[in-house]
Formats: C-alpha cells, structure tokens, sequence
C-alpha cells in the first residue's frame, strides 16, 4: 500500500553507539569553527576598504553561502547525534533537502565563478577592471543562486512526489536525495536518469570551468620572469585548487555517476567533505597565505 510518509528515522552512522556523544561533539565543534571562521572573514573584507574587490566580494559571498550551507546540516545532525532523537519530519526532511539542494549547487557556481574572477586578473591583468566591473559580478552572484534554485526546485520536486510506505529509515545523517530516494517504494529509475542529468551537467560544467582556467592561470604564472612573482602565485592558485578538488571530488561520487544511491554507508562518510569539511576549511585555504587578509586582520585586531 503505497502511502505517504508523515517522518522519516534519520539512522546515518547509528552502528556506532559508543561514538554517538563524540560525533556530536565533533560536528558541534566544526560548525562553531565554521561559523566564526566565515563571520570573520565578512568582517575582515567589509571593514577594509582596499578589500573591496571583485575577488573579495566573492569571498564574502562564499563565506555567507558556506555558513547557510553548514546551518542546514551540521546543527542538526549535532542534536541527533547527542539526544538520540532521529525523527524528522516530512516537511523537515523537504526542507532540509531544498535548501541544502539550493546552497551546494550554488556553492559550485560559486567556486567557477571564482576561477574565472582568478583567470580574469591573471591572463588580462590590463583589462581585468573593465571585464570583472560590478554589474557582471552582481549578475554573476545572483545567477549562481538562481541556478541553485532551479537544481533544488526539480531535485526536491522529483523525490517527494514518490511514494514512501514501510520502512522510512534513511541511512543518513540528514535528508540527501539519493538517500530519501533509496527507501522510496516507487520506481526510482527517472528519478535517478533526471539526478544524474541535471546534477551531473552542473558538476562536470563548473569543474570544467574551474580546471580550464586554472590551466590557463597555471601556464601564465610558469611563463612569469620573476621567480618571487611565480612562486606567490603558485602558493595562492595551490591552495584554491586543493578547496575545488575536494568539493568537486566529492560531490561527483555522490550525484555524478551511475549507482549513486546504492552505497550509503559510503555517502555518510563522502558527505561530511562536502557539507561539513569544506564550508569550515574555505576562509582559511583561501586566505592562509593571502598577505592583504593577514594585513587587515591586525589592523582590525589593533582597533
């Protein structure tokens, strides 16, 4: 009897018992160091005016997007981990999906966005101002969002027009789509067909968009005369592109390839890269070795 369900049982890593209090005490701790970490950087560039760039607004913006990003997740799962209470509701459970959909499918946008913003003012240094102006980085923005919308518009849509009847345990620690998707009792053929489609059209184009143009910004920087000016570049693009492969890497063994619902042990562990990891590691891989972050930030800590 196919019915709709009215909660879900979130059970992700629940066959670890004696780990259940240090789990949400990790997850606790990240979300904090995640939370601080981006506040500060949005501090940081909007206190100094001479971070007022195109680079840095997009950093800004990453920032922003990365806390969203780890609030739709982390507290949540902190309090499953440490009440024991797993139940979520349907429109909780749709809610979650939604904006998680809409703030990782923006967050790729985001990072070719940012690539470009990089290939821009390293290979047309002299036309950098006019190209990255401020309408098309405002457009730009907006457009990732609007993106994001439409993603987690159709992903959300598709998955809860299945039918949900007897067991409405998912094998995760919040509601992903192909995990909801896996205990459904409908046919999930098309769900999967649109989910590789779309998703795998997002993830294989952004990542195209940032390799690309980190290749280009690669062959500039090894054809630079100054030693001094190829080794500072190196040192920031290294950096940038360990960020994008660990969030491209992960989400393409999640929705980019076939059979992603059929390994969920798998996906609770991948999951944590992209919706824990790399929202709090972000403001610190892309300032570590940013001298003008690192300036600002002692003009601040002084006032």
């Amino acid at each position: 009897n196919h019915t709709k369900a009215t909660e879900f049982i979130l059970t992700g890593f629940k066959s670890y018992p004696g780990s259940q209090l240090l789990l949400s005490v990790l997850f606790s701790a990240m979300y904090v160091v995640t939370v601080v970490g981006n506040a500060c950087m949005v501090l940081i560039i909007r206190m100094d005016s001479k971070l007022h760039t195109p680079m840095y607004f997009f950093l800004e913006n990453l920032s922003i997007l990365d806390i969203c990003y780890s609030s739709v997740i982390t507290p949540k799962a902190a309090l499953t981990f440490s009440l024991g209470r797993r139940i979520i509701s349907y429109n909780g459970c749709a809610s979650q999906m939604f904006f998680f959909s809409l703030f990782g499918t923006t967050e790729a946008f985001f990072l070719a966005v940012m690539a470009y913003d990089r290939f821009s003012a390293i290979c047309n240094p002299l036309l950098y101002q006019i190209i990255m102006n401020k309408r098309l980085c405002i457009f730009m923005v907006v457009g990732s969002y609007l993106s994001g919308c439409i993603n987690c518009t159709i992903q959300t849509g598709f998955t809860f027009t299945l039918s949900f009847c007897g067991s409405k345990e998912i094998n995760h620690f919040f509601c992903d789509v192909p995990a909801v998707m896996h205990v459904s009792c409908s046919d999930t053929l098309v769900n999967e067909i649109v989910m590789l489609a779309v998703c795998g059209s997002i993830i294989v184009g952004t990542a195209l968009v940032v390799f690309i143009s980190y290749g280009y910004i690669i062959i500039t920087i090894v054809r630079m005369p100054s030693a001094e000016s190829r080794r500072k570049a190196f040192s920031t693009c290294s950096s940038h592109m360990l960020a994008v492969t660990l969030f491209f890497g992960a989400v393409f063994f999640m929705y980019a390839q076939p059979g992603a619902t059929s390994s969920p042990d798998k996906s609770n562990t991948i999951s944590i890269l992209y919706t824990i990891v790399v929202p709090m590691v972000n403001p610190f891989i892309y300032t570590l070795r940013n001298q003008e972050v690192k300036g600002s930030l002692k003009k601040l800590l002084k006032r």
